[in-house]
């Protein structure tokens, strides 16, 4: 499988700061999701250029960078534009396609657990065919689509539908003609940073000890 890291936006509840780069309990917001490279065969990251220090120099040269075109189109344009890249990876290394694509946003501080989650639920043999896509669902009942795992061909034809409409657009759009299923997240692996308050909460789960179970964060706040 490959890995789509969503690393752009503008932040503007963190005050316009460069999310990627955001510390969370002493490592960047980015450097803790590509901890999940290790499940994939190519790495796509999906953000600016001022991002790029955002992972340890040692492991830049993991991961291709690429940006949708014009900037700042959501997380479906930057989808459109990592499935781009991980098709010109793919052609220069002479790869087979690969059947899996891990979609992550760079904003999940437990986004290496949360992709734990999904490879075994999209290898299970007992998945039906017909399944073209999981995602996490966290214990209130909110979808994270942003927490992933999607068959490449039929997220690539969805991405084709939308054509140039795809700057901007919802993710339900975009996964609208997919069959997905929901992954139960009982541990919160999908909770997402917004917000400086975000950032305090997740940074104290992260070092508390014993480490403390993840609470979904609250949309009000």
């Amino acid at each position: 499988m490959d890995l789509i890291v969503l690393a752009g936006g503008r932040a503007r509840r963190l005050d316009g700061a460069v999310k990627p780069a955001v510390e969370v309990a002493g490592r960047t917001l980015l450097s803790r999701v590509l901890d999940a490279r290790s499940l994939a065969r190519h790495v796509v990251v999906v953000g600016p250029e001022e991002a790029r220090a955002a992972v340890p120099a040692g492991h830049r040269a993991e991961s291709t960078w690429t940006l949708e075109d014009p900037p700042f189109g959501g997380p479906v344009a930057g989808i459109v534009a990592g499935l781009a890249a991980l098709e010109r990876v793919r052609v220069s290394a002479s790869d087979a396609p690969a059947g899996w694509v891990l979609v992550l946003a760079c904003d999940l501080p437990w986004a290496a657990d949360a992709a734990r989650l999904l490879v075994p639920a999209a290898t299970d043999p007992a998945l039906p065919a017909s399944v073209d896509g999981l995602h996490l669902i966290d214990t209130g009942g909110r979808a994270q689509w942003l927490a992933g795992i999607y068959r490449q061909a039929p997220l690539g034809a969805a991405a084709r539908r939308l054509g140039a409409d795809a700057h901007g657009a919802s993710m339900r759009a975009l996964l609208a003609p997919l069959e997905l299923r929901g992954v139960t997240d009982e541990g919160g692996t999908g909770a997402d940073v917004d917000t400086w308050q975000d950032v305090e909460r997740s940074s104290a789960l992260l070092t508390s000890t014993p480490p403390r179970s993840i609470s979904p964060r609250s949309d009000t706040e």
